[in-house]
């Protein structure tokens, strides 16, 4: 029997302009705490607050995403949200006061929101249904791809050229990511009947155990993407910390091309709970390197590599079914609700991680006791999906 065709003309331009659109996220995210540093002379926890402000943001609007998603035309949303995050990069260039700049974190953050919970429904739409988890993969994958590239790109840019030039290159991206939005064609959204507005129209109440999970796992993941660049020179580590996100999401990379087919499988479940045991791991690895610092500089400098490679095979092994684990949740009418919902529960977890990151560094004198907290998380995390989460799911799901 023939598989259902996963590529189209579509489906390519929407990855494209997925990757163009995190490639120009993730160029300014390891710098972010440097500017603020050099230019507002800000200490860890305000620039703690002032990156959580963004996810903050993100979060507030993801619930009305889902319900805009699911009430009105789908594309038209996505092309608005699309442009309005390609346009706040310019405003970076122009913020010379802290308060102008968070102002402008909060909108750039409104717009991620919307951007993502939209880009994810139409992708979603565009899919057939037996391929799903598979084409989530590879919709993810683009994000990994831009994960590899921008961060490395975004320090390498740092040591020779201006903030503005960084922020310039950003807007570029988007722009060219804008194109390739546009010219996506999402299959005729069918009439639905109205409903009354209730909670479920905003939040998937049926997906709250599972977004617990999502949430404690999201925190330490949080403190890396953001805090990991300067905790590698907190201890000394020589390895050029554009590598570590290069390595993590060569990881998420690889694992997503092989997650998604056992998603399809309906191995959901037991996807998830593999990669919860490796982050776990990865975390405590994480927080010991201070001290293996002092054994041994060489060797922990290697494992600081295979960290980042273990946490994002963990990673790229999750995401795929948290998203399809959501999305099989839901009635095919409430699919932006459903993925607003995946959206929220991760975005809530890295604002935890942006504020306690550097809260605790702060006050404990060193990330590494924020790694700890963060690996005790993934612990609990861990726990609670095997024995709350997952069983709910087994017997809630409707597909």
């Amino acid at each position: 029997m023939a598989q259902d065709k996963l590529v189209s003309p579509s489906f390519c331009y929407i990855l494209a302009a997925n990757f163009l659109l995190f490639f120009a996220f993730y160029l300014i995210l390891p710098i972010l705490p440097f500017y603020l540093q050099d230019q507002f002379n800000a200490d860890r926890s305000m620039i703690g607050f002032i990156l959580s402000c963004y996810t903050i943001a993100a979060l507030c609007i993801r619930p009305f995403s889902g319900y805009l998603l699911d009430t009105f035309a789908r594309r038209p949303l996505y092309l608005i949200a699309y442009a309005v995050f390609m346009v706040i990069f310019a405003g970076y260039m122009i913020a010379s006061l802290l308060s102008l700049f968070i102002v402008f974190r909060i909108l750039h953050g409104f717009a991620f929101g919307m951007v993502t919970v939209s880009g994810n429904t139409i992708v979603i739409d565009i899919l057939p249904s037996s391929r799903r988890g598979e084409g989530i993969g590879y919709y993810g994958l683009a994000n990994n791809i831009a994960m590899s590239f921008g961060p490395m790109t975004g320090l390498f840019m740092h040591t020779s050229f201006s903030y503005e030039t960084i922020f310039a290159c950003s807007l570029v991206s988007c722009f060219l990511g804008f194109i390739m939005a546009y010219l996506v064609k999402t299959p005729l959204k069918q009439t639905i009947k109205k409903e009354p507005i209730s909670l479920d129209r905003f939040f998937l109440v049926k997906g709250t155990w599972a977004g617990i999970s999502l949430l404690l796992l999201s925190i330490p993941y949080g403190m890396t993407t953001t805090y990991v660049a300067m905790y590698a020179d907190e201890i000394g580590i020589s390895v050029n910390s554009g590598l570590y996100f290069t390595f993590m999401a060569i990881g998420l990379a690889v694992s997503r091309l092989f997650s998604g087919r056992q998603v399809d499988k309906g191995r959901i479940t037991l996807v998830i709970s593999l990669g919860m045991y490796l982050a776990a791991a990865s975390f405590f690895g994480l927080a010991a390197l201070e001290r293996l610092m002092r054994w041994n500089p060489g060797f922990t400098s290697y494992l600081y590599i295979g960290i980042a490679l273990s946490q994002g095979v963990a990673f790229g092994t999750m995401f795929p079914a948290f998203n399809t684990l959501f999305v099989n949740l839901a009635p095919n009418s409430q699919r932006g609700t459903a993925t607003s919902t995946y959206l929220t529960s991760w975005d809530v977890g890295i604002g935890i991680g942006l504020m306690a990151g550097g809260s605790i560094a702060q006050a404990f004198g060193g990330f590494n006791h924020a790694y700890l907290f963060g690996a005790c998380l993934t612990i609990l995390s861990t726990l609670f999906f095997l024995f709350k989460a997952g069983p709910h799911f087994n017997r809630n799901k409707l597909r």
